[in-house]
């Protein structure tokens, strides 16, 4: 067979299994990833890709590979999720650096991590001063989680005893032109009463809709597709690239 058309066909191959493989390991996202996580996609994204490219040898035992290696990460995934204390062991847990506004240097040394790590990221936090922090641990994800100190902490609403409406989660109602009857019937509303609300905003037709959403509270979001706009910003810095 030639060499093209089977490169062809062993990377439909490796892209279905790890298409297939990540939707069952879950929708863990990137920034939650344990190191771990990361050294075992890395891991099957190269026998993936070797399963593609590598013609000097059979498919099936990189396939093979492929395949038991997700199935230890599912494994291990599965026992974190169902015994704690295994996943303490397994993935970490979280560790206090900063305690009631105090470094914990002995701590810092043992996870090989320097003051000017800890400071670093807590600038990416907007936090450029060491006495705003009363709490600090480093998460198994290498990330900072922060407490300030209850001075420099942000008023709230419910700090101002303001009562504020609950907005919930918008529904669409109109996507990409096309009405979303479903949606209409979950939030008690028809056609007509849609109908209505565009006509109060100079739209007569859905299909000039590009989107509309219906939050709970009521409040209802149109955009068109035209939108009629004579300046458009342009954030750029240049008209590269050059």
């Amino acid at each position: 067979m030639n060499e093209g058309l089977v490169v062809c066909v062993r990377s439909i191959i490796s892209f279905f299994s790890l298409l297939i493989f990540t939707r069952i390991l879950g929708k863990e996202q990137l920034s939650q990833l344990t190191f771990f996580d990361y050294i075992l996609g890395i891991t099957i994204g190269s026998i993936a890709a070797t399963l593609s490219t590598d013609l000097s040898s059979r498919s099936w035992p990189h396939w093979i590979g492929l395949l038991v290696w997700a199935a230890l990460g599912f494994l291990l995934e599965y026992i974190t999720l169902k015994w704690r204390y295994i996943a303490k062991y397994l993935e970490d847990e979280p560790t206090i650096v900063i305690m009631n506004g105090k470094i914990m240097e002995k701590t810092l040394k043992k996870m090989r991590f320097r003051v000017s790590d800890i400071t670093e990221l807590l600038r990416n936090k907007d936090i450029f001063d060491l006495n705003e922090v009363d709490f600090a641990i480093i998460e198994p994800n290498g990330r900072l989680s922060v407490l300030k100190k209850p001075e420099f902490q942000n008023l709230t609403p419910k700090d101002m005893n303001i009562q504020k409406k609950q907005t919930g989660i918008s529904s669409e109602l109109i996507y990409d032109g096309i009405l979303i009857e479903e949606n209409l019937k979950q939030l008690g509303k028809d056609k007509t009463w849609l109908l209505n609300e565009l006509k109060k905003q100079g739209i007569s037709n859905i299909s000039d809709v590009f989107i509309a959403t219906l939050d709970p509270s009521g409040s209802l979001y149109i955009d068109l597709y035209h939108d009629h706009m004579t300046k458009i910003t342009d954030i750029g810095d240049y008209k590269g690239p050059y």
